[in-house]
């Protein structure tokens, strides 16, 4: 639905780090949403396995999915599942490619969604016990992709108005 207004609930980010994943990220208050991405995040597998491909520059999570798996008895929180936006005010399920929203003055196109990996086994609520039944519960709400049409500075509350 693309009369729905949203809100950056949380900015994640994590630097490259030696032998680690990617996530969890960590919440920064605001930053720069770039052509490849947010400003001073790293993903293993987008740059490596992806060659940075720019219809994943940024991963986007809505606060409905981790509502729902809070419910479910899943402890997750923003940033948990590697999603460099976590929003409200949009709910998951109204997403879709093609999409295109404006976070402040940055432009980004809703491309493709991210699938569960077993990269989540490092969440400590997780683990390589619960990795198999956690990327089953994950299939289809880990989050979209989106590329970046235009670049813009971003914060947490920054609105998020559809095209």
């Amino acid at each position: 639905m693309l009369n729905m207004i949203g809100k950056v609930y949380q900015i994640n980010q994590k630097p490259k780090t030696i032998g680690e994943v990617g996530l969890p990220k960590i919440k920064v208050d605001n930053t720069m949403i770039t052509l490849s991405g947010i400003k001073g995040d790293y993903n293993n597998f987008r740059k490596i396995k992806k060659n940075n491909d720019p219809n994943m520059s940024i991963l986007i999570l809505c606060m409905d999915v981790i509502d729902e798996l809070n419910k479910e008895g899943w402890p997750v929180k923003p940033g948990d599942l590697g999603e460099n936006i976590t929003i409200t005010g949009i709910n998951y399920d109204d997403l879709a490619p093609k999409q295109k929203y404006y976070i402040d003055s940055a432009l980004i196109e809703i491309t493709l969604i991210c699938d569960p990996c077993s990269s989540l086994k490092v969440l400590p609520y997780i683990g390589n016990k619960r990795i198999n039944d956690f990327i089953k519960t994950m299939m289809n709400r880990r989050g979209w992709y989106a590329k970046v049409l235009k670049v813009g500075k971003i914060k947490q509350g920054s609105l998020i108005t559809p095209v």
